[in-house]
């Protein structure tokens, strides 16, 4: 199996911070470096809302982030540890949401996380 395996999500106050992780791992990861060739994204689900982007990191490092996170979290990565991290800071309860680790190399390879509950208390 292949996965995505995220961590680091829970309750908090507004104004608090949060650090996501997510590690990779499985038979695609283990051959090598594919995990430093992928882009690896973060989106997340709130109750009645579409997924939503809310921070990509390229294979080249470059990232981006949508709006409503700019300036709060940041998304970075450890090709060594196949691991991808978002660190939340300023959290506001419209972050409340469930938060998704995604791979994704050639725009083909599609790997999702299971992933992890962020609640942000007012």
């Amino acid at each position: 199996q292949v996965r995505l395996v995220e961590s680091g999500g829970g309750l908090v106050q507004a104004g608090g911070s949060l650090s996501l992780s997510c590690a990779a791992s499985g038979s695609i990861f283990s051959l090598g470096s594919i995990f430093s060739i992928g882009t690896m994204g973060w989106y997340r689900q709130a109750p009645g809302k579409q997924r939503e982007l809310v921070a990509v990191i390229t294979s080249g490092g470059s990232t981006n982030y949508a709006d409503s996170v700019k300036g709060r979290f940041t998304v970075s990565r450890d090709n060594a540890k196949n691991t991808v991290y978002l660190q939340m800071n300023s959290l506001k309860p419209e972050d409340t949401a469930v938060y998704y680790c995604n791979f994704n190399a050639a725009r083909s390879l599609d790997i999702w996380g299971q992933g992890t509950q962020v609640t942000v208390s007012s």
